[in-house]
C-alpha cells in the first residue's frame, strides 16, 4: 500500500516518460479532464483529422473505382501484415482487416466447429464448445447460438472475478470431445492476461483448437501468436489501435489451417478469381479467403494512421508504459480510496492495460465524472474500469481521474 503523502509526483513521471511526446499527436476531446478509458474507444489522432479529408478528395474522389486497382483490393491483406508484425508476433500472410469482432468471432468458431466437429472428416466426434462463463456478452452469445444451431454443448468455465483463464482451470474443462476453446487473451473486465502459450498448447493437446479474443490484449500487450502455437485469433480495432467508432476488426488464423479453412460466410472477394464472375464458390489461396463483402477502405485509414505510431515506439516500450501507468494508478487507488476492492491482478506479468475496482457506489460516480470530464467505464453491477492507453494517456491525467474518482466514490 501507498500513503498519500508518498505518491510518486506526476509531473515527474511524464518528464522521465520517454513515450511522452506522443500523447500531443492525439486529439484532447472538448472539456476532457481525464480520459480513463481508452481501453473502450481510443482517441483519435490529430493526422487523421487532416488525412481523412484529405483521402476522401484525392482517393476516392480523385480516382474514384479506380482506387481498387490502385491499392484498395489488397490494403485489408497489407494493413493485417502491419498489424501482425508489429503487435501480433505474426509472420505475414495469417491476419487481415474485415468485418466487425462478431462477425469474424462467428466465422472463425463456425469453421473451427466444421473441422473439428462430430461431422467433421477424419476426426472423432466432438461435441463441445469451452468458454468462459464471465467472457464478454458476444463471444458467449456466438458460442451459445452455434452450439444450439448444431447440436453442441457449451462447458462453461468458472473464472475468479480478479483473474481469468489459467492452465489449471482450462485444463479441468478441455477433453477429447473438445471442438474449440474462445477465450479471452485479456479479459475485458479484470485485465487478466492468461498464459496463451500454456493455455493454447493444454488445449492443442486434446485435439482441439484455441481461438482468442485479443480486443484488450492487442496493442496494450506483446502478442507472439506464432511463437506460442496459436491456431486462430481476433480482435478489435478501436481501442488500443484507434481506429475510431465501428472500425473493422483483424482475424489471425495460422498459415497450417489456411487451406482447410471453410469460410462460412463466404462472398465474392474471398474467391480466388473475384472478378471472373463463375459459378461456384472456389476460395482463394490463404488469409484472403476469410474476407466475405467488400473491405472497408475509408475505416481502415485510421487505423493506419495508428499503427505508424506503434510501429514507431515499439510494443516493448508501450508494454513498459503501459505498465507504468497501470502501477501508478493501482498506488492512488489504494492510497485516496481504500474503501475500493481491486479486482484486476496486482501482478503486471498478468494484467493487461487496465484495471477495475469494484466500489458498492460505482454506477453513480461514473455518471457524475461523465458530467464533470472525466471519463471511466461502469461495469455492472459494482466496477470502474480504468484504461490507459499507453500513447495517448500521461500520468498527471491519471492522477486527476482518480482524485475525481475518489471525491465521487466518497460522495
Amino acid at each position: 500500500m501507498t500513503d498519500a503523502a508518498h505518491l510518486p509526483n506526476p509531473a515527474a513521471l511524464d518528464s522521465a516518460d520517454p513515450l511522452a511526446p506522443v500523447v500531443d499527436r492525439f486529439v484532447p476531446g472538448d472539456d476532457l479532464v481525464a480520459y480513463l478509458d481508452g481501453n473502450s474507444l481510443g482517441r483519435p489522432l490529430r493526422v487523421t483529422l487532416e488525412a481523412l479529408p484529405e483521402f476522401v478528395s484525392t482517393q476516392w474522389g480523385g480516382r474514384l473505382i479506380r482506387g481498387w486497382d490502385e491499392g484498395w483490393l489488397t490494403l485489408a491483406e497489407r494493413l493485417g501484415d502491419r498489424i501482425g508484425a508489429a503487435c501480433l508476433g505474426a509472420a505475414s500472410g495469417q491476419t487481415i482487416v474485415a468485418d466487425s469482432t462478431t462477425v469474424l468471432i462467428f466465422k472463425l468458431l463456425r469453421a473451427a466447429i466444421a473441422a473439428r466437429g462430430t461431422h467433421a472428416p477424419g476426426h472423432a466426434a466432438r461435441d463441445e464448445l469451452v468458454i468462459a462463463r464471465d467472457e464478454f456478452p458476444t463471444d458467449r452469445f456466438i458460442v451459445e447460438r452455434l452450439a444450439d444451431d448444431h447440436g453442441l454443448t457449451v462447458h462453461w468455465l468458472d473464472v475468479p472475478h480478479d483473474g481469468g483463464v489459467t492452465p489449471e482451470l482450462i485444463a479441468e474443462v478441455v477433453s477429447e470431445r473438445t471442438i474449440a476453446a474462445l477465450l479471452g487473451g485479456v479479459a475485458y473486465r479484470s485485465a487478466w492476461w492468461a498464459d496463451m502459450a500454456a493455455v493454447t498448447g493444454i488445449v492443442q493437446a486434446h485435439g482441439a483448437l484455441v481461438i482468442w479474443d485479443c480486443s484488450h490484449a492487442v496493442g496494450s500487450v506483446p502478442l507472439e501468436l506464432d511463437a506460442w502455437g496459436v491456431d486462430m485469433a481476433v480482435g478489435c480495432s478501436y481501442k488500443y489501435l484507434n481506429g475510431g467508432p465501428g472500425a473493422p476488426a483483424w482475424a489471425y488464423v495460422a498459415a497450417r489451417h489456411q487451406a482447410q479453412l471453410r469460410n462460412p460466410i463466404p462472398g465474392w472477394l474471398g474467391a480466388a478469381e473475384p472478378f471472373s464472375m463463375t459459378a461456384g464458390f472456389e476460395p482463394a489461396p490463404g488469409i484472403r479467403r476469410l474476407v466475405s463483402g467488400t473491405p472497408p477502405i475509408l475505416g481502415m485509414q485510421p487505423i493506419a494512421h495508428m499503427m505508424a505510431e506503434i510501429e514507431a515506439a515499439g510494443m516493448p516500450a508501450i508494454r513498459a508504459k503501459s505498465v507504468a501507468l497501470t502501477e501508478y494508478a493501482i498506488a492512488l487507488v489504494d492510497a485516496l480510496i481504500p474503501d475500493a476492492v481491486l479486482a484486476s491482478p496486482r501482478e503486471a506479468s498478468r494484467r493487461g492495460g487496465h484495471i477495475t475496482v469494484d466500489h458498492p457506489n460505482a454506477r453513480r460516480a461514473v455518471e457524475r465524472l461523465w458530467g464533470e470530464g472525466v471519463i471511466p467505464d461502469f461495469r455492472h453491477p459494482s466496477g470502474v474500469r480504468i484504461g490507459l492507453s499507453p500513447l495517448s494517456t500521461s500520468f498527471a491525467e491519471v492522477e486527476r481521474g482518480i482524485r475525481a474518482l475518489a471525491a465521487a466514490l466518497a460522495d
